[in-house]
Parts: C-alpha cells; structure tokens; sequence
C-alpha cells in the first residue's frame, strides 16, 4: 500500500488591518490559534473546501481572491504529512462566531498576532510579503 500526503486548505482573510484566526478545539495545538482551514473531502475541490471550511469554523461567507501558495513540509503536521493549499478570500457575508473544530473565531491586528499552531506563522508572513 502506497502511503500519499493528506490534502488540506487554509485561508487568508485580511480585513482593516487584521486577519482572521480560530483557536483550535482539538488536538494537535489544542488551544493554539491558527488560519481557518481542513481537509479536502474525497471528491471535492480545493477551491469549494477552503470555502466551506472558513465557513464551518468561522461563520463566514467567503469567495477567493488568489492563490497564496502550497505548503508540503512533511514535517507541518504531527498527525502526518499533509500539503495545504492556500488562498487568499475576501468576507462576502455571514457573522463571525467559532464552529465545527473551532471554539473561536476572531480578527487579530497584524502586529499583535498570537502563537500560531502548524506552519501558519510562515504562511501568514508570506502573505504580508506578497501583500506589500
């Protein structure tokens, strides 16, 4: 049996100087912060599940913007190798509130970001940089 990467989404939403974050409710980086986000579903395609996810875990309507970038490290997960595809998503309607994996949903100012579970920190770094 072939071992494959799992695929993931995260997303990106900046708004008036902050970005969007959830505490996360399960292991790993249980109470950590990071980019709202998950796994693809079989059949599924990236663009429809970084949609779907933000919403399940923030309460927002969202629609993409762009493509950040993919993340593979196999080392971005301890639960095992995924590769995230992520974008960045402008706010399109819904009421922020934490759901699903998260028990938190909340804009962050850029320059007061907390601890950020997985790669997160990089990514969100990476998306200043292309934002400059």
């Amino acid at each position: 049996m072939y071992k494959n990467p799992a695929l993931t989404v995260d997303g990106v939403l900046i708004e008036d100087g902050k970005i969007l974050l959830i505490k996360r409710r399960n292991p790993p980086f249980q109470g950590r912060y990071a980019l709202p986000g998950g796994f693809v579903e079989y059949g599924e395609m990236t663009e429809v599940a970084v949609v779907r996810e933000v919403q399940e875990e923030t309460g927002l309507k969202t629609e993409i913007v762009g493509l950040l970038g993919v993340y593979s490290d196999p080392e971005r997960d301890p639960r095992g190798h995924t590769v995230s595809v992520v974008y960045f998503l402008k706010k399109t309607g819904g009421g922020l509130k934490g759901g699903d994996d998260a028990s938190e949903a909340r804009f962050f100012p850029l320059n007061e970001l907390p601890e950020l579970a997985f790669d997160h920190r990089t990514i969100v770094e990476d998306a200043l940089d292309r934002l400059k």
